[in-house]
């Protein structure tokens, strides 16, 4: 019902692309076999999607579950340059396409009792994914400067994209990225999922629907950078056995290997990442975003406050210490800093205030968090997926793929979509560029471009290294 034809690819080339798709890289063939009828129960292969990730490394421990989750829901491939290894975001985190692949088919042999299972495949190069017709939807698990291009060439492969936050690398890039999904007509989740989270979803409503008065503050959280840079003077180290690093670094600048400039400490590294800015910043101004009504536009100005970076000659490039303002057009000031409770988002207005972070949701007054919507009132998402009866891993996780999934089916705009994935990380971005610049920028969210700063201007994308493009 949800299946792709067969698409020619008009992105990046590769010889013998069909060729190669036909051929598994793990295992002996690349279709999946029969699944037995009480994998799924109900759901009839017709009514399955099926699903290939592409990423395998500390993410996907939280998002494949997720997947696996759903019983309308197939797994059949996964991907990863890394055949297996450990040290991600610790030392002892055995991660790659290997433990991915043996993860999917244990899930199912459990599933079905039979004791064993062999329909997943799994695949060094995410074209091989994309060029299978079997394949329905990808999810999107890579450091950041990859989402754009995979997201671009899953859009033209007719595949529907669940990518994780933040959306892009380059306020650029995400601009690319919201034209190739609407032009293809496909559906694309940003996975931030704090807006699949109960409370995270009632405080934007509380702020959208005028419990608090007019809104006039946001105070945004991140997190401190929770990993250690080997610092100035740091030395090229051997790559690892089973480690495509070359392809790792793909349009990203030629650089010499080091451990903590792959895996889970990519993050830090500006080629990259954006930092803690853009990692948990997407969620924390993203619910910002969310509660303002501004999925489609964002702020107006913005300016150092204070940041702190690491020191010359360092591996790692982003900012040790996040502290800026962004502000609207209407008024409304942003504050986004780095505190130890490394999420939250504060809303303050006229009439009290609304905060959201780990522990739930706090109001003033305090009968706040507990008033229902009127029939006058405007929810945000209408489609709550509600749990299965059994105990279900990583709640919020799973009904924010839930929802993918869903409309994957019917076709609408999923409660982060491409566009509003986009503006949250651009938000974040020219948080970066102020802070590294330490100045004001100011910015114009309809034409997406910065005004009367060619410096801040030129910072708005970053060329691709050869043979990468978009």
């Amino acid at each position: 019902m949800w299946r792709t034809k067969s698409v020619k690819f008009t992105g990046i080339s590769r010889r013998g692309f069909i060729r190669r798709a036909a051929c598994g890289a793990v295992g002996a063939a690349i279709m999946p076999s029969i699944v037995p009828a009480s994998v799924f129960g109900a759901n009839a292969p017709s009514n399955r999607i099926n699903v290939g990730m592409i990423g395998m490394g500390n993410q996907s421990t939280v998002d494949l579950p997720a997947f696996l989750d759903q019983d309308d829901v197939q797994m059949v491939a996964v991907c990863d340059v890394n055949t297996a290894g450990y040290g991600y975001a610790n030392p002892k985190q055995y991660l790659g396409r290997k433990p991915g692949l043996e993860a999917v088919n244990a899930f199912y042999a459990k599933k079905t009792g039979a004791g064993q299972y062999q329909g997943c495949e799994a695949y060094g190069d995410f074209r091989d994914v994309l060029g299978r017709d079997d394949i329905d939807a990808v999810a999107i698990v890579t450091p950041d400067h990859w989402h754009s291009i995979m997201t671009v060439e899953a859009a033209l492969a007719g595949k529907d994209i669940y990518c994780e936050k933040p959306l892009s690398l380059t306020v650029r890039d995400g601009r690319k990225m919201v034209e190739a999904v609407r032009k293809h007509k496909r559906v694309l989740q940003t996975g931030s999922m704090w807006r699949s989270d109960t409370y995270g979803r009632r405080a934007c409503e509380l702020v959208r629907n005028g419990r608090i008065g007019e809104l006039k503050r946001i105070i945004t959280d991140v997190a401190p950078n929770n990993a250690v840079s080997p610092g100035p003077g740091w030395k090229p180290m051997p790559v690892p056995e089973g480690f495509d690093y070359d392809f790792w670094l793909g349009p990203a600048p030629a650089a010499p290997y080091h451990k903590d400039r792959c895996f889970y400490r990519f993050r830090f590294i500006l080629d990259y990442s954006g930092g803690q800015t853009t990692n948990f910043g997407c969620h924390s101004n993203g619910l910002a975003q969310w509660a303002m009504g501004m999925d489609d536009s964002g702020p107006v100005e913005f300016e150092d406050n204070g940041s702190e970076w690491p020191p010359a000659g360092d591996l790692f490039t982003t900012p040790t210490k996040i502290d800026f303002f962004a502000r609207y057009v209407n008024g409304v000031e942003l504050h986004c800093r780095t505190t130890k409770r490394g999420f939250g988002t504060r809303f303050e207005g006229t009439e009290g205030w609304v905060e959201i972070d780990y522990s739930g949701i706090k109001t003033s007054p305090e009968s706040l968090k507990d008033e229902t919507l009127g029939p006058n009132d405007c929810p945000l998402y209408t489609d709550d997926p509600r749990l299965p009866e059994r105990k279900i891993r990583h709640r919020r996780n799973y009904l924010h793929v839930r929802n993918f999934v869903d409309c994957v089916k019917s076709r609408k705009d999923p409660i982060e979509p491409v566009e509003a994935g986009h503006r949250t990380a651009s938000l974040c971005h020219l948080g970066n560029i102020a802070m590294k610049l330490g100045r004001k920028v100011r910015w114009n969210p309809q034409t997406e471009e910065v005004i009367d700063d060619p410096k801040a201007a030129e910072m708005l994308d970053r060329p691709m290294r050869a043979p990468w493009m978009i």
